[in-house]
């Protein structure tokens, strides 16, 4: 791995292991918009890692209008944040991800979050989480629907700019195929995947390493202050 100044994370199932609620909201929801819930495949293809406008357009057919947009994926989010809100033994965050976080916050490390989540649910995430004790908020990037959303690496390098980084010396953490083919399109120098099931990891070669969650990795000596 190469010399990192700086780290970037993918948030839903990579710092918050919500994709079991993605997944149901989404299931649920793709019966209301089309008829029929995704099947696995729909889900690991046009679902993971893909921003709502994406979603939406693979779910109906067609490319959806801004209010179509802004509709359904309001309806959608707000069917995951009351799952997230009855499932309070989920709200916490990924194995060892607050160890990291506070070293990162500590040393001042540069970092941000780089999701493919909407506005309504970035804020629902920094309420919940806290997360404004490790992050800059402001720098947080988000599915404003003004980028192309994962595997293009726009999220990503406008995530470097915002940090001053090359992808180089860059760090990011992901979960999704499509987040690890937005990072590997912007360059970044080391990529870690994490999924419950290391072993069964389908994309080893796109990636540095794969880990269940961050108490497989030492962050001190990945990142050096």
């Amino acid at each position: 791995m190469k010399d990192i100044k700086g780290i970037i994370f993918d948030f839903n199932g990579t710092l918050f292991n919500d994709t079991k609620l993605h997944e149901i909201a989404w299931i649920e929801y793709s019966a209301k918009l089309r008829g029929t819930p995704f099947n696995d495949y729909e889900l690991e293809h046009y679902m993971f890692g893909r921003s709502n406008n994406e979603i939406i357009e693979y779910a109906i057919g067609r490319k959806p209008t801004p209010e179509e947009v802004d509709k359904y994926a309001w309806e959608k989010e707000e069917c995951y944040r009351q799952l997230v809100l009855k499932n309070p033994e989920c709200i916490k965050l990924v194995n060892g991800a607050e160890e990291v976080l506070d070293y990162v916050k500590e040393n001042n490390i540069p970092s941000t979050i780089a999701t493919g989540s909407e506005i309504n649910n970035v804020k629902f995430f920094i309420e919940i989480f806290k997360l404004d004790k490790w992050f800059d908020t402001s720098k947080i990037i988000y599915d404003d629907g003004k980028r192309l959303g994962k595997p293009h690496p726009d999220i990503y390098l406008e995530a470097l700019k915002l940090l001053n980084l090359k992808p180089e010396e860059t760090l990011v953490f992901e979960d999704s195929y499509s987040g690890i083919c937005a990072a590997n399109a912007a360059g970044i120098g080391t990529i870690i995947a994490l999924n419950e099931k290391p072993e069964t990891f389908k994309h080893k070669d796109k990636v540095s390493k794969v880990i269940k969650d961050f108490t497989e990795i030492n962050i001190k000596s990945l990142v050096k202050a």
